[in-house]
C-alpha cells in the first residue's frame, strides 16, 4: 500500500513541476486520491496505476464537459470500460482536456486552451485525446483514457512516442461516452508500453448489455500472428503526403524490421475511404450527436468544430445510402488487400505541425494529419500504434499495424515484434490444447495450428498416467494412452490457445483412430489433448521411454 500512496504523492508533485493547467478540465484532488487508494487491494492486477479519462468519458461524481463548459453535466455512473479499470485496482486522476467534441487531430480545438506537446510547446499534442496523452509523456499517469473516431487515440500517440490501442469497433464498450460518430467512435488506451497498454485494454474489453453496438470476440478469433509475420507496407506513391522527415523515419523503421516479412501494396482504396469520413455524408453523424446543441450558439463552441458540425446538417440521407455502399466495398478491398499477411503497417500520421501553423490552417492540417488513420473505424479495423525509428533530428515518430476486425491480437503480436519486447495476451478466448507429436513445432502438421491462429502457451508435461506409442503412420506421429496414474511416465508436449472454432475443425478433420479427450498434466491441470484408441496403441511400438515425440524423433532422424 506504501508504493501505492507513494506513486499517487509523485504524480501530484508532477503536476506542479510541469505547470500544465491546459491538460485537465477536472483534476481531483490529492487527498481524495490518496482516499481511494487506501482502499486498493495490492493483488489486483492494475493496483494503483494512476489513469486520465478524457473529458468525453464519464466518471461518476465529476462533470463531463466535452470541453464545451456548456455542455456540462454530471454523470451518476462511470462509464463501462473506466468503471473496469476501478474495479482492477486503477485510481482516477481527473479529466483531461481534448479538441472539443471528440472533433479533431490537433489539440487546440478547446476554450480551456490548447494542449501543448509534451516536449516542445510550440508544437501540438495531437487530438483529439490530447490532455489523455500528455498526462502519460509527462510521466503524472500511467494510462490515458481516450477516444479514437479518426485517430484520436493514435495520433497524440505518435506525437509522444507512446503506445496507443484502439480496438475492433464494440470490443470495448461505449457506454458513458459522448458519441462523436457513434457508429465508429472506440475507447483507446494510451500508455508508455505495449504490456502496460494491454493489460488495460484487455480489462476493458468485454460485453456490455446496455451498449447496443457492444461485441464479444468471434468464435474463429486468431489468437496469434504467424511465427514469421509477414506485413504489407504502402507504395511510394501512397506516401506523398509525409513529409520529407517522417518519410525518411518511415524508411528507417522498415529498415530496421527483423525477422518480418514486408511486401508493399496499393492502399488507395483505403485512402479514398478515409476521405468519406468528413468529406463525405458520414459527417453527419457529428450533427446527430450535438448539432442540436451547437446550434444553440453557446459562448464555449469552438469556432472550428462548430463549423464542422454545421455544415454536417446538409448532407441527404440518399448521399448518406450512397458512401454506406462504398463503405461496404471498401471493406471487402481491404480483406482482399489483406489476405495472406498479418496486417499493413503504415505511418501513423504526416508530420508535427506547431501551434502556429495549425491556427494559421486549421482544417488543410488537420485533414493532412488523419490521412492514414481516417479509413481504420469506417472499414471496422483494429490497429495498435506504437514508436518507430526516431525522426533524424530526434523527435518521436509513430507507426501502426492495422488489422481486419476482430484480428487485434495480431496487431498487438506484429507491434511487439517492432519494439522488440514479448507479446502481451489481450485475447484469452479459447481452449488450451496440448500437442505430443507431429504438431509439435518444427513437425509436419504444425501448420495446422498456424493456420487457426492458435497461439503458443508453453512447454508441458503429461502426468504419470500416460504411454506414447508410434502409430507407423505417414506422416509420423504418435499416439497418447491413458493408463492410470503411475502406469506410464510423465511425456513432454506443447500447450497452445486455440478459438473455439479452430478447435471444432480440428476435431471435424481427425482421422482415424485419433481422438480428441481430457489429458492430465504434471501439474494437476486437465486439458484437451490428442489420443488414440487402444486398439491402435495395442499396435504401435511403445515409446514412453523416450519421454516424448521430440526426443523419439531425434533418436530415428530418418522417420521424423
Amino acid at each position: 500500500m506504501h508504493d501505492i500512496t507513494e506513486r499517487v504523492r509523485l504524480a501530484y508533485k508532477r503536476i506542479a513541476e510541469v505547470d500544465r493547467p491546459e491538460v485537465w478540465i477536472t483534476l481531483r484532488s490529492e487527498d481524495d486520491v490518496l482516499a481511494d487508494a487506501a482502499d486498493v487491494d495490492p493483488s489486483l492486477p492494475l493496483a494503483g496505476l494512476l489513469v486520465a479519462v478524457k473529458d468525453n468519458v464519464d466518471v461518476a461524481g465529476l462533470p463531463t464537459t466535452a470541453a464545451c463548459p456548456e455542455f456540462a453535466y454530471v454523470p451518476e455512473a462511470t462509464a463501462t470500460a473506466v468503471a473496469r479499470l476501478v474495479e482492477q485496482g486503477a485510481l482516477i486522476l481527473g479529466k483531461t482536456n481534448l479538441d472539443q467534441f471528440a472533433t479533431g487531430l490537433v489539440g487546440t480545438r478547446s476554450p480551456y486552451g490548447a494542449v501543448r506537446c509534451a516536449w516542445d510547446p510550440e508544437r501540438v499534442s495531437g487530438g483529439s485525446s490530447s490532455g489523455s496523452a500528455v498526462a502519460v509523456a509527462l510521466g503524472i499517469a500511467d494510462i490515458g483514457i481516450g477516444t479514437d473516431t479518426a485517430g484520436s487515440g493514435r495520433v497524440p500517440a505518435a506525437f509522444h512516442g507512446l503506445v496507443g490501442i484502439k480496438t475492433t469497433l464494440g470490443i470495448v464498450p461505449s457506454t458513458g461516452v459522448v458519441p462523436a460518430c457513434v457508429d465508429y467512435d472506440c475507447v483507446t488506451v494510451l500508455a508508455n508500453d505495449l504490456d502496460t497498454a494491454t493489460r488495460a485494454t484487455h480489462v476493458m474489453s468485454g460485453y456490455d448489455a446496455v451498449d447496443p453496438r457492444s461485441r464479444c470476440w468471434p468464435a474463429d478469433v486468431r489468437l496469434s500472428a504467424s511465427p514469421t509475420p509477414r506485413i504489407a507496407v504502402p507504395r511510394a506513391e501512397d506516401l506523398v503526403a509525409l513529409s520529407p522527415e517522417y518519410r525518411d523515419a518511415f524508411d528507417r523503421t522498415l529498415a530496421s524490421l527483423d525477422g518480418i516479412g514486408v511486401e508493399e501494396v496499393d492502399i488507395s482504396p483505403l485512402l479514398d475511404a478515409a476521405a468519406l469520413l468528413y468529406d463525405g455524408a458520414i459527417v453527419a453523424q457529428r450533427y446527430s450527436a450535438v448539432g442540436a446543441f451547437l446550434g444553440t450558439a453557446p459562448e464555449g463552441a469552438d469556432p472550428t468544430v462548430a463549423h464542422i458540425v454545421r455544415n454536417a446538417e446538409q448532407p441527404s440521407a440518399h448521399r448518406y445510402v450512397d458512401d454506406l455502399a462504398v463503405l461496404t466495398s471498401a471493406k471487402r478491398a481491404a480483406e482482399q488487400l489483406l489476405d495472406g499477411f498479418d496486417g499493413l503497417l503504415l505511418p501513423t500520421t504526416t508530420e508535427h505541425p506547431t501551434i502556429a501553423a495549425v491556427q494559421a490552417d486549421p482544417l488543410g492540417i488537420n485533414r493532412r494529419l488523419g490521412t492514414f488513420t481516417n479509413f481504420c473505424n469506417l472499414l471496422d479495423m483494429a490497429a495498435v500504434a506504437v514508436p518507430g525509428a526516431d525522426t533524424a533530428s530526434g523527435s518521436p515518430f509513430g507507426v501502426m499495424v492495422v488489422v481486419p476486425g476482430f484480428a487485434d491480437q495480431v496487431a498487438i503480436d506484429v507491434a511487439a515484434s517492432i519494439v522488440g519486447s514479448d507479446a502481451p495476451v489481450l485475447v484469452d478466448e479459447g481452449v488450451d490444447v496440448l500437442v505430443v507429436g507431429a504438431h509439435l513445432r518444427g513437425f509436419p502438421l504444425h501448420r495446422q495450428l498456424i493456420e487457426r491462429g492458435a497461439r503458443f502457451v508453453s512447454e508441458v508435461h503429461t502426468s504419470d498416467a500416460y504411454r506414447l506409442v508410434d502409430l507407423g503412420t505417414t506422416p509420423p506421429k504418435p499416439g497418447l494412452v491413458r493408463h492410470g496414474s503411475g502406469h506410464g511416465a510423465p511425456i513432454s508436449g506443447e500447450l497452445y490457445r486455440v478459438s473455439a472454432a479452430g478447435l471444432g475443425t480440428f476435431l471435424a478433420g481427425l482421422p482415424a483412430p485419433m481422438g480428441l479427450t481430457s489429458v492430465e498434466l504434471d501439474d494437476g491441470r486437465w486439458v484437451t489433448g490428442f489420443c488414440c484408441s487402444y486398439d491402435a496403441a495395442e499396435q504401435g511400438a511403445d515409446i514412453t521411454s523416450f519421454g516424448g515425440w521430440r526426443a523419439y524423433a531425434a533418436a530415428r532422424p530418418v522417420r521424423a
